[in-house]
């Protein structure tokens, strides 16, 4: 069942918004709907998952590639 709600935010933000949701064939509505479904989601997924949760950002801006990873995982098993 579909309830509408009302939202205010900076006039150039909704404006933005809608902009993206047009550009991408949805509405804002639609737009806003997943949005607060995957913070919920990802909400889920962290309680979940509590040692991780202590690690959840901390490669945040490292430039860690996948030879890297290859790399330490040869040398901590030799």
């Amino acid at each position: 069942m579909a309830t509408r709600i009302t939202l205010y935010s900076d006039e150039k933000i909704i404006e933005e918004v809608k902009r993206y949701a047009k550009e991408r064939g949805t509405s804002l509505s639609k737009l806003t709907t997943e949005f607060f479904r995957s913070l919920i989601e990802k909400e889920k997924r962290l309680d979940e998952t509590p040692l991780t949760n202590e690690l959840f950002g901390t490669l945040k801006g490292a430039k860690v590639t996948e030879e890297d990873y290859k790399r330490y995982l040869e040398e901590k098993y030799r």
